[in-house]
């Protein structure tokens, strides 16, 4: 794996593995160690992933979760406090750590595959699928208002500038497409249906 990551401070262990249930697996998909899933806001990153984990009897692990874990923060308050340069260093370095295990799916926070680092460190780990998760912008932009009204959600201070946000998604998405081995128009999907999606196209493939 070869990409710069900028030098942190010591860190606390990586996290454990998420307890997998005893059922019969999915066979894991052949020549693959490790699946990442890309796209934007309200897309289904993580919720996906972490089916298809269970699936699989893969560890799951959501990339903007573990930078919080390391930093002690919540991704707003990095944002906040510190600054986005910041979160974007903890963010690639946290990126390169988890791509160093196996037998993983990883949920990308939305940006990420804005900054060349992280796109090299995806482009360059072998054994590695990106799966591009995507829905037209309303679709999307409408998923995230229904998860904003839920208890307990995570703050999403974009989504307070529609224009913005659907900017911010124009221009993500040329970079979605650069890193994606694998593309999922997930619009009238349910999750359960796209972790079904992401196993047929690993098994034509």
């Amino acid at each position: 794996m070869t990409a710069t990551a900028a030098t942190l401070e010591a860190v606390p262990e990586p996290t454990p593995a998420r307890s997998v249930p005893s059922a019969a697996h999915h066979p894991a998909p052949a020549g693959y160690d490790r699946i990442v899933f890309t796209g934007f806001m309200g897309s289904g990153k993580s919720t996906v992933g972490a089916l298809l984990a269970d699936r699989l009897g893969w560890t799951f692990l959501d990339l903007d979760t573990e930078i919080e874990r390391r930093c002690g923060l919540t991704v707003p308050q990095i944002f906040a406090q510190l600054g986005e340069a910041h979160f974007r260093r903890q963010e690639t370095a946290a990126l390169a750590s988890v791509l160093g295990r196996s037998r993983i799916v990883i949920a990308l926070g939305g940006g990420a595959p804005e900054e060349l680092g992280n796109r090299l460190l995806l482009e360059q780990t072998p054994a590695t699928a990106v799966v591009f998760l995507t829905a037209p912008f309303a679709t999307l932009y409408d998923r995230c208002q229904v998860q904003a009204a839920t208890p307990g959600a995570t703050e999403r201070p974009v989504l307070a500038d529609r224009q913005k946000a659907e900017a911010r998604f124009a221009a993500r998405l040329k970079h979605y497409e650069r890193i994606a081995d694998s593309t999922l128009d997930t619009t009238a999907l349910s999750p359960e249906a796209t972790v079904e999606a992401v196993l047929r196209a690993f098994s034509q493939s």
